[in-house]
């Protein structure tokens, strides 16, 4: 008996898997083009998907490109004119603190000089400075004769009827000045009655 059963141990086992028991089905080619087709299909639609999403993606991000640059371009053009607005601020600041020197200036060539030098040396710088605010753009207001405009003058005298015609300014006793359409400062003018 003891024989037997070594016989029967070192008889081998086998074993059926279940990769050698199937059996494979015979296979219609129609069948597998239908399938291929059916695949490539489902590909193809995913694929368009995809692209549709990464065309509306890479829209949004021109759009937002588009955008930022408009807004720093927009920026700019608001920086230049503030920085442009703040120069010309200066300037006319400038220009008003130089206006009492030009009126003594005048003063100056008003009054009787028994040195003649002096009074040319006064008229050179004068004109000089004169000249240096004419080209900057200052136009003085000087108009006697002409009808009173409060935008320009300030009427600081009542005159008569025999000194002009009603409502023009009949006399300019200090000068204005202006600096395009911006008055640096009103003439102070006289008016004669309505």
């Amino acid at each position: 008996m003891s024989k037997s059963k070594t016989a029967k141990e070192k008889k081998p086992v086998e074993k059926n898997t279940a990769a050698e028991t199937v059996e494979t089905a015979p296979v219609d080619d129609g069948a597998v083009d239908a399938q291929g087709a059916v695949q490539e299909t489902a590909e193809m639609t995913a694929l368009q998907e995809e692209l549709k999403k990464a065309q509306a993606q890479s829209e949004e991000y021109l759009t937002m490109a588009q955008r930022v640059q408009a807004d720093f371009e927009n920026y700019r053009r608001r920086n230049n004119a503030a920085r442009a607005e703040a120069f010309e601020d200066g300037a006319r600041d400038f220009i008003k603190t130089v206006l009492p020197v030009i009126d003594n200036l005048e003063r100056a060539l008003a009054a009787e000089s028994k040195d003649p030098a002096l009074h040319e040396g006064v008229s050179m710088v004068y004109r000089q400075l004169m000249d240096v605010l004419t080209k900057r753009g200052v136009t003085v207001i000087d108009r006697p004769g002409e009808k009173f405009d409060p935008n320009l003058e300030n009427a600081v005298m009542q005159g008569t009827a025999d000194e002009g015609e009603p409502g023009t300014v009949c006399a300019v006793l200090m000068k204005g000045y202006q600096l395009g359409d911006h008055v640096l400062r009103h003439a102070m003018v006289k008016v004669v009655a309505e």
